[in-house]
């Protein structure tokens, strides 16, 4: 049996999905963690990091066992992945110079708008070159002694392997690319600007396929809690969740995109051709089969809902009553469906942190209604999912509309879309766009990290990840797609003008609510 590991650190989950020879996953475990917001930034710990991975590891290993009888202790493949860009920089000995800086951070609006600027290209806030030079514009000391310039993705793999790489898709948020190289000319203005040679510190590209390393002794320690893995396990190129999702989706042709909903809502879309100009609310990067994609990236998605999600089961329990997670989201998800249109008249925000799409550097979690709205938990739970959608639909209108970029197929993955039907239905109705979800919708990033490991442990089959994709992982798999429902798109449509009006309210809530 071929063992094949991808482990993704998501946002608000570190998952472990072990896969056979068939691709199917056979193994898993996961650990919770969440980030907590300190001296002004998003962050997480990386000593959690490890203790989350540890455990993550320790539990699919467990299962495992259970299944075979057999302790683990080879791999044949390993591939790690983290939430997309964001800020980890290290010295010339390997000291964490700051905190870790994730994607959803809001304070490098100046850094970013001075290098789209002078680079004539779009770079996002969440990008490691946006932090990066802002925290020179900070002048914060420890940009004197960067070495080396990683996101939580090339940390882990740095650490497991030794070798300082990232993936094409990975490395295209760090600093934009020309082909698979990162681009001369933006490297050059920059250090004309700052008198750092980024290029030096940034992670090497590896491509789909390539060999990124190996397991090293340390490595084996740091991931198996229990000393038994032996190290030498091929390691593929680092990746973040967008590259993941793309994969899991069987999203790397061109005319396909995928939308991950979770923590952030974001949609990716593989481009037939460069857009005429640059665009606020869209991102270029690189596909990991070294596409250029276009991504449309909400800031804020379901964390919220999962707040009031959780007040329900507490009420529940007042009543002496319980249900499962699971159970829960299911009956409210499918309840939504059964909402007025337009949710009634009620009006939700859901920014736990600002939204680059709306034009807000902070958030203020908000909900409100007028003294005849209709409440009900129907009418609730339909605007809370239709609100963790608009941004990045007002995103994606740029992109089908005034750069008319054409879309065959645009499947969805992540929390959203495990409930049966609600989240895909209301989506498909939101965007105007048919919506399909794959039988293996719930398996996640770590999943499609696993499937990018076995592209590389297989020698690269079919030639192309887009043939091994669609020829070996997903021929035969079955999907379920929503095309728009005219009642849902019509009410969709009244929400959202009430949503743009209503942005006063949320402007207003963090002007004047400084908690």
């Amino acid at each position: 049996m071929k063992k094949i590991l991808g482990i993704e650190l998501g946002s608000t989950r570190i998952k472990a999905v072990l896969i056979d020879e068939t691709c199917a996953p056979f193994a898993s475990g996961a650990h919770s963690w969440e980030n907590r917001f300190e001296n002004g930034f998003w962050t997480y710990s990386l000593d959690d990091a490890w203790s989350g991975i540890q455990d993550a590891y320790t539990q699919m290993a467990a299962d495992y066992e259970n299944k075979t009888g057999k302790v683990l202790v080879e791999l044949d493949g390993l591939g790690i992945s983290g939430m997309m860009h964001g800020y980890l920089a290290f010295d010339m000995i390997g000291k964490q110079l700051t905190p870790f800086r994730t994607w959803r951070n809001t304070t490098t609006g100046e850094a970013a708008e001075t290098l789209s600027n002078e680079f004539g290209f779009r770079i996002p806030q969440r990008w490691s070159i946006a932090h990066l030079y802002q925290a020179l514009l900070n002048q914060e000391p420890h940009t004197n002694d960067i070495s080396f310039l990683t996101t939580l993705a090339g940390y882990v793999h740095w650490k497991l392997t030794g070798r300082k790489a990232a993936g094409i898709c990975e490395a295209s948020g760090m600093l934009p690319l020309d082909g698979k190289a990162y681009d001369a000319v933006m490297a050059g203005r920059f250090e004309e600007m700052t008198g750092i040679n980024i290029v030096k510190i940034l992670p090497e590209i590896l491509n789909a396929g390539e060999n990124a390393g190996y397991l090293t002794a340390e490595g084996a320690e740091l991931l198996d809690p229990s000393g038994r893995l032996l190290p030498g396990v091929p390691l593929c190129p680092p990746e973040g969740d967008a590259g993941t999702g793309m994969a899991a989706t069987n999203s790397i042709g061109e005319r396909t995109g995928n939308i991950s909903a979770g923590t952030s809502v974001f949609a990716v879309l593989n481009l037939e051709k460069p857009l005429s100009k640059q665009y606020k609310e869209i991102d270029i990067a690189s596909s990991p089969a070294g596409r250029p994609i276009a991504m449309v990236h909400g800031a804020n998605g379901t964390p919220d809902l999962d707040a009031w999600v959780s007040l329900f089961s507490q009420t529940l329990g007042l009543m002496g009553a319980e249900a499962a997670k699971p159970e829960l989201y299911d009956a409210l998800y499918q309840k939504a469906l059964e909402g007025d249109p337009d949710c009634g008249g009620l009006l939700s925000y859901n920014y736990l942190s600002g939204e680059h799409l709306t034009g807000f550097s902070e958030g203020r979690p908000l909900f409100t209604r007028l003294p005849d709205s209709r409440l009900s938990i129907a009418n609730f739970m339909r605007a809370q999912l239709f609100s963790a959608m608009i941004p990045m639909k007002i995103g994606l209108e740029t992109l089908t509309g005034r750069e008319e970029v054409q879309i065959d197929r645009l499947t969805g993955h992540g929390g959203l879309f495990k409930a049966e039907n609600a989240g895909q239905r209301l989506m498909a109705a939101a965007l105007g766009i048919p919506v399909s979800v794959l039988e293996t919708a719930g398996e996640g990033g770590a999943w499609g990290m696993a499937l990018l490991a076995a592209y590389m442990e297989r020698g690269r089959p079919g030639g192309t990840l887009e043939a091994f994709l669609s020829d070996v992982v997903f021929a035969g798999k079955a999907e379920k797609t929503a095309n728009p429902d005219k009642r849902d798109a019509e009410g969709f449509a009244v929400y959202i003008e009430r949503y743009k009006e209503g942005l006063a309210i949320e402007r207003a809530a963090v002007e004047h609510l400084n908690g």
